[in-house]
Formats: C-alpha cells, sequence, structure tokens
C-alpha cells in the first residue's frame, strides 16, 4: 500500500479558519473516499503547524489546535500550504495582509524538500515574502492583489482567476478558492475521478465555473447609490465586443472624456482602459477554459479582436500563450 501524501499546512494566530480546514477537508474527503482511515491507507495526511505548537485563535474567534510546531515538522514533504489572514486597516474601509514572519523564515527554508509549496488566499504575500512567487504568475484574494503586486513587483500578479498554478508553486484566490485548488492537486495525484467523487461528497464544483473575476473585476470598489460608473461597469460586462474606447464610454455617460477618465479612475482605481481588457481577458479565460472554439472565434467573442491581440494580452498579463494556457487549464 502506497504511503499517504505528507500535506503540512502552516498557520499562525488570526488566521482564516477556513483556509485551514477547508483543505484539510478535501484531503480528507479523498482519503476516506479511497477506504484510508486516520493515516492507515489514507491517501493524505494533514498536519497543522504553527511556530509554538499551541492552540491559536482564528479569524472567526475559533480555536485551532496545531499538531505540531514549525521545527518539528521534519523530512520531506509532498505539500506544504500557508493559510493566509487579512486584517481592517484605519476605519475599516480597506485590508491589509497579514505577514507572520516566522511562517515566513519557515517556508523559506522548507520549501526546497516540497513536492509541492500552495498558498491560500492572502497566504500568496507570505510566499512572496519568502521569495517563492519571484518571476512567477500568481493570484491572491481581490482585495489585497494590488498590495501584492506593489509590494512585490517581481510577482506577476494576475488577479482574475480562482488559483494558478506554474510548476510546482501554487497560489489562490479567496478563502473558498483553497477548495478548489486542494481539489485539483488531488486530481493531479490519484486523477480525475477522485477529485469528481470528492467533488460530489462535498457537493462543490470540480470546476467552478468563470475566474474571481466575477468577484474581483466587477465588485472591487464599493458601490454608491445612482451610481453611474457601477451601472457602466455592468455593462461593459455584458457588451464586450462592443467599442469600450474610452471616446465611446464617455459618450454613454454623457461626459467628457477627460472627466470620464477621471472619474472612472477615482470608482475603479484602473484606467477604463486598463479595466476593459482585464474584463475581455477573463472572457478568453473562461472560452479557453470552457469550449472548444478556436482561438480566432476566442479573440472574436471575448471583445480582443484578433489572434494577434489575443496573443499579446495573454503573454503581457499572464506571461503566456493563450494555447499553452488551455492546455494547463
Amino acid at each position: 500500500m502506497p504511503a499517504p501524501h505528507r500535506v503540512v499546512i502552516a498557520a499562525f494566530p488570526g488566521v482564516e479558519l477556513l483556509d485551514v480546514t477547508g483543505p484539510a477537508e478535501v484531503f480528507s474527503v479523498a482519503s476516506r473516499l479511497t477506504g484510508g482511515a486516520g493515516s492507515t491507507g489514507a491517501a493524505y495526511q494533514v498536519r497543522v503547524a504553527t511556530a509554538d505548537g499551541g492552540p491559536l485563535t482564528t479569524s472567526s474567534g475559533v480555536r485551532l489546535l496545531a499538531d505540531l510546531r514549525l521545527d518539528e515538522v521534519r523530512g520531506p514533504l509532498d505539500t506544504l500550504l500557508v493559510a493566509g489572514a487579512i486584517e481592517p486597516l484605519g476605519d475599516g474601509s480597506a485590508v491589509v495582509p497579514v505577514v507572520d514572519r516566522q511562517v515566513v523564515d519557515w517556508v523559506r527554508r522548507s520549501a526546497p524538500r516540497a513536492g509541492r509549496v500552495g498558498s491560500i488566499c492572502a497566504g500568496a504575500h507570505l510566499l512572496a515574502a519568502a521569495g517563492l512567487l519571484d518571476g512567477r504568475p500568481a493570484t491572491t484574494h481581490w482585495l489585497t492583489a494590488d498590495r501584492l503586486a506593489a509590494d512585490h513587483p517581481q510577482v506577476r500578479v494576475d488577479p482574475d482567476p480562482i488559483f494558478v498554478r506554474d510548476g510546482r508553486v501554487w497560489t489562490c484566490a479567496g478563502v473558498t478558492s483553497g477548495l478548489d485548488m486542494t481539489l485539483a492537486m488531488v486530481a493531479e495525484d490519484h486523477g480525475q475521478q477522485l477529485a469528481l467523487a470528492t467533488a460530489r461528497a462535498m457537493v462543490m464544483y470540480v470546476k467552478r465555473p468563470g475566474g474571481q473575476s466575477q468577484f474581483s473585476v466587477p465588485l472591487s470598489v464599493r458601490e454608491a447609490e445612482d451610481d453611474r460608473i457601477d451601472g457602466l461597469r455592468r455593462w461593459i460586462a455584458e457588451h464586450l465586443t462592443d467599442d469600450l474606447s474610452a471616446e465611446a464610454l464617455a459618450a454613454r455617460l454623457h461626459l467628457s472624456v477627460r472627466h470620464f477618465s477621471r472619474l472612472f479612475r477615482e470608482r475603479t482605481a484602473r484606467t477604463p482602459a486598463a479595466y476593459v481588457e482585464s474584463a475581455r481577458l477573463e472572457a478568453a479565460r473562461r472560452l479557453l477554459e470552457e469550449t472548444g472554439l478556436g482561438l480566432p472565434e476566442v479573440a472574436a467573442e471575448s471583445g480582443l479582436g484578433s489572434v494577434e491581440t489575443l496573443h499579446r494580452v495573454f503573454r503581457r498579463r499572464l506571461g503566456t500563450t493563450p494555447a499553452e494556457y488551455r492546455r494547463r487549464f
């Protein structure tokens, strides 16, 4: 009987509870479905490790018991996961990721002996601080994606995907996306049938439709009553093949281009062109993931227009080609 995959989840005070328990549950269900119980015959052996090995209070107030201290983790690991946490800044209108230095230092030392390294939600900030995301594409919760890009300009941050895999390094978006990412790990380790059975048992998608942009692009700014920009953003999502130039969008709101561009940037922290490109890129990604359309059709239906533009945007924003993206995802 093969040995179970060793999984260690690094946690710290204030961590998001589901960042830890979500992946642990996916691995546990997969183990139960393969007939394993506990550590005997299980597909996975999951351990939670903290700096002092003691109980910690999570962001929800629920206390979590650790299995061991970080410095007690010995030998090779199949999967090393880093949970995350965010906390309000100032008046609560913004949040910042929590970067626990003890976990960062341990991850930096331990990652070389792990076959696979991943982060859940804002845990990407800890991987970045450990230098593991340099030169790689990565994602995190849309609330802190801009902060990740600003703090670590060498990381190719993309706030749209549910999760991103680059070789042995995985990152994922908001809290529940840790389940999606872990399910993909189960598929890699034991095949799609077990991943499908696990998803069915947990009443979840084996592959969630769409990307994080359904949360990050349309909803990354706070709604304001009777705000024309909010209405325009919803309209853009439904009219990606229309003329979405700043001039056309300004005319739709009966504003000058200069006034419109300033107002749009104030509300979204993006230029109109950057926002439109993000929305079109997400549409192209969905078409590549979920349909068999050729690249010309993908370019046309997403609003990017030509295969040349499709390639250019994918290389600039994702560091890959449309064909390679389809092959991976």
